[in-house]
């Protein structure tokens, strides 16, 4: 299958303007993404889906592909759709497509795989995704999302509450945080970004909901990826925190 990664860099965050180029260990945010697609072993191809010059003079340096895509598209989700659909134009051809998060610098390509693996182990999935064992903290934290499966991994839904009810106690169903990481066979994605928002994805803000309304099957690995989005200046200054300290743990371990 050809797999193609694209990762979504919007300089115009409203809650963290130019966040994809702050600096994390010295290093622009996107780039950390970028470097971490590289490692999949799953993907044909990495672009990034750029919507100002100075986030693509950034992907560029690093020798990536860029595809600039329209300021005004609605979600990654539309921008991984563009690229596609652009590069298609050109005479490539893709069976899936991952929508890679600029904004989540510690999730490895290992992820990325899994979640690939996932399509092309079940063919009547239409999508994967990724979810770690939530923690404590996540439980009524409306930005952890949280999302309950069936026993064949496939999930039944995502929430900003703490769902399934009684998750995280003694006895009780494990908690699971979603990470927002999408792999899309080719045909869907095109059908996702062309339905528009549905009604649970506009309560909830989560564009996932809306595969999930129109009856998709939505699979989803779960495993210990540091899903550390960065979506404030505090997230960032957190990020810093881990960053170093998975430094120094790695120094010590090569001493």
């Amino acid at each position: 299958m050809r797999v193609l990664g694209v990762i979504p860099a919007r300089y115009g965050s409203t809650r963290f303007e130019g966040k994809v180029l702050a600096l994390l260990g010295g290093k622009p945010l996107l780039l950390h993404a970028v470097e971490n697609a590289r490692t999949a072993r799953c993907l044909t191809r990495v672009v990034v889906a750029a919507d100002d010059e100075r986030v693509a003079q950034v992907a560029r340096s690093a020798g990536v592909d860029v595809v600039m895509s329209p300021a005004d598209l609605p979600s990654g989700s539309d921008r991984a759709a563009f690229a596609a659909g652009t590069l298609e134009t050109g005479g490539d051809r893709y069976d899936l497509v991952v929508n890679i998060q600029a904004d989540e610098p510690f999730l490895p390509g290992l992820a990325v795989d899994r979640a690939v693996d996932l399509l092309i182990e079940d063919p009547e999935a239409d999508m994967a995704t990724l979810a770690v064992p939530a923690a404590p903290e996540d439980t009524a934290d409306p930005q952890a999302v949280k999302v309950v499966l069936d026993k064949r991994g496939r999930a039944l839904y995502f929430s900003r509450s703490a769902v399934p009810h009684g998750a995280g106690s003694p006895g009780g169903p494990q908690l699971l945080r979603h990470v927002g990481l999408y792999a899309f066979r080719r045909a869907y994605l095109d059908r996702f970004v062309g339905l528009g928002p549905s009604p649970l994805e506009k309560a909830e803000r989560l564009e996932q909901l809306r595969a999930l309304e129109d009856g998709a099957v939505l699979r989803v690995a779960v495993g210990d990826w540091p899903g550390l989005g960065v979506d404030t200046r505090e997230d960032l200054a957190r990020a810093q925190l881990y960053l170093e300290a998975r430094t120094l743990t790695q120094r010590r371990a090569e001493a």
